[in-house]
């Protein structure tokens, strides 16, 4: 009888064909498919001739799931996670369920494959030595500024997944915080027909998008190259304090906005106040 065990599998992201010859083995072999969607799901195991049972993981039953899962795995069974696209638990449910399963001191075993933000980067043609993965950005736009915000500095490229209903606001929150002269690419249903790179300035790749509705369909995952390394001298403000300045500049005088700003980042107030001059 084969040990227990939650396989954690990768599925396609677009093109069928990238399930690996693995996981079509251990999706009919195992007893019980947990899936974010066994709709979606189902068609990907229709597709491979699978028969195995479905039930669904989702973010708002995963905890009652776990139990169930552990259940099974208690009996001897052997149990896999999907997710509707890609490897789970990356901006998608699936944390709890595996941390449980490994508290109750089952083995959880991956089977590697694709994965969005891996796939763009390693086309996207941006530095991928050093890279941060963010995923998706809070809805509300005060939210989404403010953790681009704390990403200002970051000298690895960020990686960000994108929607359809927001990408264009996510672009103009970008150029606002990171410059319009940032460069960026962004890749938009990989694996699929109509998968496209573009690259260039954050200005540039807003205004392509603007110009051509069809280029703001599908899922996206956005890079953005990271800032400039910061040579630290007397006269020099980074890129995080000038971001802070520029938005209580935006509601507050001159004066009392640099003061607030040299409060909240340690850079002299005077040279604050001399940067919103020059600007102005």
């Amino acid at each position: 009888m084969a040990e227990p065990v939650l396989y954690v599998i990768a599925t396609p992201i677009g093109n069928l064909g990238d399930l690996s010859a693995r996981a079509v083995s251990l999706l009919g072999e195992v007893d019980l498919i947990a899936a974010e969607d066994t709709r979606h799901t189902g068609r990907l195991l229709a597709y491979f001739n699978i028969k195995s049972t479905l039930i669904s993981v989702h973010d708002h039953n995963e905890v009652a799931r776990a139990e169930m899962i552990i259940d099974q795995l208690s009996q001897g069974k052997r149990v896999a996670l999907v997710s509707d696209a890609g490897t789970p638990l990356i901006s998608d449910p699936g944390y709890a369920l595996v941390r449980r399963v490994r508290e109750a001191g089952y083995q959880v075993s991956p089977v590697p494959g694709c994965c969005a933000f891996v796939a763009a980067l390693s086309a996207a043609g941006l530095p991928s030595d050093r890279f941060m993965f963010i995923g998706f950005l809070p809805a509300r736009r005060q939210a989404r500024l403010k953790s681009l915000e704390e990403l200002v500095g970051q000298s690895c490229t960020l990686v960000f997944y994108e929607s359809t209903h927001r990408i264009l606001d996510s672009l103009q929150d970008m150029i606002e915080v990171f410059g319009p002269a940032r460069e960026a690419v962004v890749a938009r249903e990989l694996t699929k027909t109509f998968e496209t790179f573009r690259q260039g300035a954050l200005a540039e790749l807003l205004a392509w998008m603007q110009a051509d509705s069809n280029q703001q369909k599908g899922e996206f995952v956005v890079l953005v190259r990271g800032a400039e390394p910061v040579v630290p001298d007397d006269e020099s403000v980074d890129p995080r304090s000038e971001a802070v300045l520029r938005l209580l500049a935006d509601e507050l005088p001159p004066k009392k906005a640099a003061a607030l700003a040299a409060q909240i980042t340690g850079v002299h107030k005077k040279r604050l106040y001399e940067l919103l001059l020059q600007r102005s």
